[in-house]
C-alpha cells in the first residue's frame, strides 16, 4: 500500500511538471510572403485599389439582380447544406466543451424476487421480498496536461472552419447567380443581333432574288445568298439553347424547377453595366476575404490542437469520483429492513503505461496531418493569388478584344450601307454586295459573343476576390 501511495505521489508530481502548460504545440498563425501581399501585377487599367464592397453584385446597380442573389441566398440548397453542416460543428463543439465540467449519472431501480449474494447466488430467505436502489455518481477529470482545453481548442477551429466553409459556399452562390443573371441577359442581346443579322442575309436573298427576275443577276448569286442565309440561322438555335440553360441554372440557384425560371431574367435584354472599374485592394486584403484561405487556416489550428490532445495520452490521466449508494428491502409481508447507505469519494488515475506504442502513433499521425494542413493553407494562397492573376488578366484582354470588335461592328455596318446603295444603283456586283453582308453578320455575331465573355470574365473576377459572404 505505501509503494502504491509512493507510485500515485510520484506520477502526481511528474504530471504536475510536465503540465506547466498544456502539451503540444501552441499554435501561430502562419503568414503569407511578403512578395505576395502587394499590388497585383495585372489589371492596372480595369482594376482599382478601393475596397470591394461586402455586396459587390449592387455595383451593376440592378435590382432585379440584388434580389434574385438575396433569393438565393435564402434558398440555395448548398448553402443550406453548408448553415447544417455548421450547425452540427457547434453542436460537436458543446458536446467537446461538456468535458470541462463533472460528469454525473443518476440510477434507480426497484425489484422484486430473492436478494442476491455478492456472489450472485440467491440467499435462502423464506419469501421473496422487493428491494430499491438508487445511485449518484459524479467524476470530473482533473485536465493537468490540458487535453481538454485542446480539444475545445481544436473543436473551436473546426467551426471556424466550418464558417469559412459556409462563406465560400455565399460567395459562389452570390457570383453563379450573378453569371447566370447576366449571361441569361447578354444572350438575349445576342439572340436579338442574331435576329437582326438573320434579316441582312434575308434582305440580301430578296434583292438577289429581285435581281435575278430581273435577268440582272444568275442563279447562281442566288443560291450563294440563299447559302449565306441558312448559315446564319444556323447560328440562332445554339444561342437560344445557351439562354436557356443560363435561366435553367439561374432556377436552381434560386432554390426552384426549371418551369419556375425567375421572371426578371427571362425579361431582361441587355445585361447590367458596371459603373466603373472593378475594386481589388490588393494580395493582403484577398488572403484575408477569401474563404477557402481561412477555411484551410483555421483546418492547420485545428491540426495543431489534436496534437496536443495525441500528446496528453502518453501522460496519465487524473480525475475525482465521488458516489452516493442507497439500498432498501422488504418482504411480501409488509416488513421494511433498514435502509442502507454508502459513498465514496477520491481520486483515480489512469495511464496506458508502459504501452505507449499506440499514443506515440497517434501523435506521430497528428503532427503529419498538420503538415498536411499546412502545405493545403500555403496552396489556398497561392491559388487565390493566381485566380485573381488569371482572372485580371482575362478581364483585360475581353475588355480590349470587345473594344476592338466594337470597332469593327461599326464600320462593317457603314460599310454594308454603302454597298446595299450601291448595289441598289447598279454600281457594284452581287458578290460584293454578299461580302459586306457577310461581314456586318460577322462581326455582329463576334460583338455579341464578346459581350457574353466579356461580362463573365468580369464575374470570374468578382468570384475569385473572394467577394459576397
Amino acid at each position: 500500500m505505501r509503494n502504491a501511495r509512493i507510485a500515485l505521489s510520484s506520477a502526481l508530481l511528474a504530471a504536475t511538471l510536465v503540465s506547466a502548460c498544456a502539451v503540444g504545440p501552441d499554435y501561430v498563425a502562419p503568414t503569407a510572403p511578403a512578395n505576395t501581399v502587394g499590388a497585383f501585377l495585372s489589371g492596372n487599367d480595369i482594376a482599382t485599389g478601393a475596397p470591394l464592397p461586402h455586396d459587390w453584385w449592387r455595383l451593376y446597380d440592378d435590382r432585379d439582380l440584388d434580389a434574385l442573389v438575396e433569393r438565393a441566398f435564402a434558398a440555395n440548397t448548398d448553402l443550406r447544406a453548408a448553415v447544417a453542416n455548421l450547425e452540427r460543428e457547434r453542436g460537436v463543439l458543446s458536446e467537446v466543451d461538456t468535458a470541462r465540467l463533472p460528469s454525473t449519472q443518476v440510477s434507480a431501480s426497484k425489484s422484486y424476487g430473492n436478494n442476491a449474494s455478492s456472489s450472485g447466488q440467491a440467499l435462502p430467505l423464506p419469501e421473496k421480498q422487493w428491494t430499491s436502489a438508487g445511485a449518484f455518481a459524479v467524476s470530473w477529470e482533473i485536465d493537468l496536461l490540458g487535453r481538454v482545453r485542446r480539444s475545445v481548442e481544436a473543436e473551436r477551429a473546426n467551426v471556424q472552419a466550418a464558417e469559412a466553409a459556409r462563406d465560400s459556399v455565399r460567395a459562389m452562390v452570390a457570383a453563379e447567380t450573378t453569371r447566370n443573371y447576366v449571361a441569361a441577359c447578354s444572350l438575349a442581346e445576342s439572340v436579338a443581333a442574331a435576329h437582326a443579322s438573320i434579316d441582312i442575309a434575308r434582305e440580301t436573298l430578296t434583292l438577289t432574288q429581285r435581281q435575278v427576275d430581273a435577268g440582272a443577276a444568275s442563279a447562281f448569286d442566288a443560291e450563294r445568298a440563299g447559302a449565306s442565309l441558312a448559315s446564319t440561322e444556323a447560328s440562332l438555335p445554339p444561342l437560344e439553347a445557351q439562354r436557356q440553360n443560363a435561366l435553367f441554372a439561374l432556377a436552381a440557384l434560386v432554390g426552384a424547377a426549371p418551369a419556375e425560371v425567375p421572371a426578371a431574367a427571362a425579361a431582361c435584354t441587355h445585361p447590367p453595366k458596371l459603373a466603373g472599374p472593378i475594386p481589388v485592394e490588393d494580395g493582403a486584403a484577398l488572403l484575408r476575404r477569401r474563404p477557402d484561405v481561412r477555411e484551410a487556416e483555421r483546418k492547420l489550428a485545428a491540426d495543431t490542437a489534436r496534437i496536443g490532445v495525441a500528446a496528453a495520452d502518453l501522460y496519465p490521466r487524473f480525475s475525482l469520483n465521488g458516489a452516493v449508494g442507497y439500498l432498501r428491502g422488504g418482504t411480501s409481508g409488509g416488513s421494511v429492513e433498514t435502509p442502507a447507505w454508502t459513498f465514496g469519494v477520491g481520486p483515480a488515475l489512469s495511464w496506458s503505461f508502459p504501452n505507449i506504442g499506440v499514443a506515440r502513433a497517434r501523435v506521430k499521425q497528428a503532427r503529419a496531418q498538420t503538415q498536411a494542413s499546412l502545405a493545403g493553407f500555403d496552396g489556398a494562397v497561392l491559388t487565390a493569388l493566381r485566380e485573381v492573376e488569371q482572372a485580371l488578366t482575362s478581364l483585360g484582354a475581353q475588355q480590349r478584344r470587345y473594344a476592338s470588335l466594337e470597332q469593327a461592328d461599326a464600320r462593317t455596318r457603314r460599310a454594308y450601307d454603302l454597298a446595299n446603295d450601291r448595289y441598289r444603283a447598279g454600281n457594284i456586283s452581287q458578290l460584293e454586295l454578299l461580302d459586306a453582308s457577310r461581314d456586318r453578320v460577322a462581326a455582329q455575331a463576334a460583338l455579341a459573343d464578346s459581350a457574353v465573355s466579356l461580362n463573365a470574365a468580369r464575374v470570374d473576377l468578382f468570384k475569385a476576390l473572394g467577394g459576397g459572404w
